[in-house]
């Protein structure tokens, strides 16, 4: 049943106070990527059993093959059933539009990210654009994401390492965030400190002075995309110097995936897989969103009404 718009409004207010506590008190929300109901159920069952607040998060291609009401119900009848406290982020969406309609699916977070579908966008269209989604968002009190940039990489599992001369022409600097933040309005920036979308066969490596300069340049949250395949250390110093959202998916796919192929090649005579998935592989994820819920700092957080 769809939430009526009191009630949007409310987890809004709860997801918007709930930020502040976490950079009050040093620890990040999670943002995991919802594929599909396996995903959503490791991630609801590591929430549980953490005690840890949690967000789940669709990219306009989990929209398309899932639908946002459908998502919107998935999630409350999940959060319903497991008892724990989570919110919806719509991540990287490519329009106004697409940001609007989420907007009026009742999710608490919205990610405008025109840069993602148009590369070649200007400055002044990514603020407008922005802008215009900051004034929407006044409906139901969504909290708004945005970078001023391409943000680089792919949620997949690269084979090339990691050209940092390159992916350093793209960092965050602290008087372009504070421009940014000033022009928009947004509620969180994503920042852009050598966190890259993808898993690659090298470690990550964030510029926490960077980070610093950043945190002290600007007023309102901030996130860091591409978290997968980061150790564990630098997402500890990035909450303590007051990061509150962490995006998390292809660690997720990588243990999804690599679990699947190989139940299949033990079980070659099963044909209902759906078993195997729920045996196996939400297991194999869940221990993911488990490890990244301590580093986070955010286990034994949740406040559950």
């Amino acid at each position: 049943m769809p939430l009526t718009l009191p009630e949007i409004r409310d987890n809004c207010a709860k997801a918007r106070l709930r930020m502040q506590q976490a950079r009050d008190e040093h620890w990040a929300f999670g943002a995991f990527n919802l594929d599909d109901q396996a995903t959503l159920k490791a991630v609801c069952r590591a929430a549980q059993k953490m005690n840890a607040p949690v967000l789940v998060e669709v990219s306009q291609g989990e929209v398309d093959d899932i639908g946002l009401w459908n998502v919107r119900d998935l999630v409350d009848n999940y959060k319903q059933e497991y008892g724990i406290e989570i919110y919806i982020n719509l991540d990287h969406s490519p329009s106004v539009e697409a940001a609007k309609d989420g907007i009026e699916a009742g999710f608490e977070f919205i990610h405008i990210d025109v840069s993602q579908a148009n590369h070649d966008a200007t400055d002044e269209e990514i603020v407008a654009a922005t802008r215009e989604v900051v004034a929407y968002a006044q409906l139901t009190g969504a909290l708004v994401e945005s970078e001023p940039h391409y943000f680089g990489g792919s949620s997949n599992v690269h084979t090339e390492t990691i050209d940092y001369d390159v992916v350093k022409q793209t960092f965050s600097t602290p008087d372009g965030a504070r421009a940014f933040v000033e022009a928009t309005g947004i509620d969180t920036f994503a920042a852009a400190i050598g966190n890259l979308h993808g898993k690659y066969p090298v470690p990550k490596v964030l510029d926490l002075e960077l980070l610093k300069q950043i945190r002290g340049a600007i007023n309102c949250n901030i996130s860091l995309h591409g978290g997968s395949g980061t150790p564990g250390h630098y997402f500890r110093d990035a909450v303590a110097i007051g990061v509150t959202k962490v995006n998390i998916n292809s660690d997720m796919r990588f243990a999804y995936r690599t679990t699947l192929e190989k139940i299949l090649k033990e079980h070659p005579d099963e044909y209902a897989t759906a078993k195997l998935i729920s045996k196996d592989v939400v297991d194999a994820v869940q221990a993911v969103v488990e490890s990244k819920l301590v580093d986070l700092n955010s286990a034994g957080k949740a406040v559950v009404n």
